[in-house]
């Protein structure tokens, strides 16, 4: 069974003030559809639980960061969500809005109470609201998948929210045990939910208090400026030609992304995937901690990059811009994949997704060019105007062997290609397209 509401508060917040609204609506008989039992069920349950319904609100303080909080009581009718549970969390999040608190869901819900009829379903409605308003307010969401988390409770506070951690093999799904269809049972848990991109993080039940804290400093902290470029990890001297920046950039020992970040920041937590059934493991995506202050990121680690990777950066800026966080992308990759898999999936709007992205974004986005710089697959995670590299790296229009190609010249043509191309970091300087060139 579900741990308590209560034992979940007492282990990850060190104040907790709960908040009690009044019921809405008038008196009725077994509920607003006279389901036969509804009031003595309901008895039990309060006197099973200690809880006069199924979920329990307040304000908390966990780690060093008061939030609004709402924990599902699963002991009381599976956590399911009726009237009564929406008016709560409602109000919960307009005083969390009135407050400027961002706000932490641990769901463990079956779903609507079906005791309620429709009435219990249209709260969904009242949940998506509140989430969607509370995001325009431009506060942080965390929600924590515990077991099970099915239903509209998953596809309202769970998968609304803008971070999402889950407890190791909580069940996860849109349909609950009960009532889903036979085949793949692996499909709904929450492992399998972070390896297709729709949660962040699974968190052990012994770390969830540091993780929130974290994941909570991280979300409320943002640096009051914008990110500085990394220093250059590689080699110091200039390439002399175009083919040797090429090279350069594609020799297996040179840096990639994860050394810059581990480099860059003291410590950070991964966003992943596209919340579309999608990850590209080579884009990395997440915020860090830097110079006592947070520091959105998105680096492509010199794989071609494929339609989810796109739109994991897309989701990391727009989320970084609503919560007022700085962002830092490192560009790296001979292009976007380019195979019909990448196309059936949709790699045209993808790219067009981030491009608008950085291109909207009012908070100010830093661009490396750490590797290379493919085409447009590239182009896609630079800052117009914001762009550093390092000697190691080169940025074309095309790669030399495709333009060689179009020209219908010889492979031995290529490297000549490429000096023709203009694709050296000292180039990109003087044609304007780079601000400068970091050093070690």
């Amino acid at each position: 069974m579900a741990e308590s509401a209560r034992g979940l508060i007492d282990s990850i917040a060190t104040r907790f003030t709960e908040w009690l609204p009044e019921t809405p609506g008038g008196a009725f008989v077994d509920g607003p559809i006279g389901w036969r039992g509804y009031d003595d069920a309901r008895a039990r349950a309060a006197e099973r639980t200690g809880e006069p319904e199924s979920v329990v609100c307040g304000s908390a303080t966990i780690g060093d960061t008061e939030v609004a909080l709402v924990v599902f009581e699963f002991g009381f009718l599976g956590g399911s969500i009726g009237e009564a549970v929406g008016h709560r969390v409602a109000l919960t999040f307009q005083r969390a809005r009135q407050r400027r608190l961002p706000v932490v869901s641990l769901i463990a819900t079956g779903g609507s109470r079906m005791q309620e009829g429709m009435r219990a379903l249209t709260q969904l409605h009242v949940l998506a609201r509140e989430v969607a308003a509370t995001r325009v307010a431009g506060l942080p969401q965390v929600s924590v998948l515990c077991d099970p988390t099915t239903g509209g409770g998953w596809a309202t506070l769970g998968a609304g929210a803008d971070v999402v951690l889950a407890l190791p093999g909580a069940q996860v799904g849109f349909a609950g045990s009960r009532v889903r269809p036979g085949g793949d049972a692996s499909a709904y848990t929450a492992e399998a939910h972070r390896d297709t991109g729709q949660v962040d993080q699974i968190v052990e039940r012994g770390r969830l208090r540091d993780a929130l804290a974290r994941w909570l400093r991280l979300l409320t902290t943002p640096a009051p400026r914008a990110a500085e470029p990394p220093r250059a990890l590689g080699g110091a001297g200039s390439s002399r030609t175009g083919w040797e920046a090429v090279i350069r950039a594609r020799a297996p020992e040179r840096p990639r992304a994860a050394r810059y970040l581990d480099a860059y920041f003291a410590w950070r937590e991964p966003v992943r995937g596209d919340r579309a059934g999608g990850v590209d493991d080579g884009v990395l995506c997440g915020f860090g901690w830097r110079d006592g202050a947070a520091v959105a990121y998105a680096a492509q680690c010199g794989t071609a990059t494929r339609p989810a990777g796109f739109r994991t950066a897309a989701r990391l800026v727009r989320m970084a811009d609503r919560l007022g966080v700085p962002v830092l992308t490192l560009v790296d990759t001979p292009g976007a994949a380019a195979d019909g898999t990448a196309e059936r999936d949709g790699v045209g709007p993808s790219i067009a997704a981030l491009f608008e992205a950085i291109a909207s974004a009012r908070v100010p986005v830093t661009s490396v060019l750490i590797g290379e710089g493919g085409s447009g697959g590239a182009l896609a995670f630079a800052a117009p105007g914001r762009l550093w590299a390092t000697p190691d790296g080169y940025f074309s229009v095309t790669s030399p062997e495709a333009a060689a190609a179009i020209l219908k010249r010889s492979a031995l043509e290529v490297p000549a290609t490429a000096d023709e191309l203009r694709l050296r970091p000292a180039d990109l300087v003087r044609l304007g397209i780079v601000r400068e060139i970091v050093r070690p």
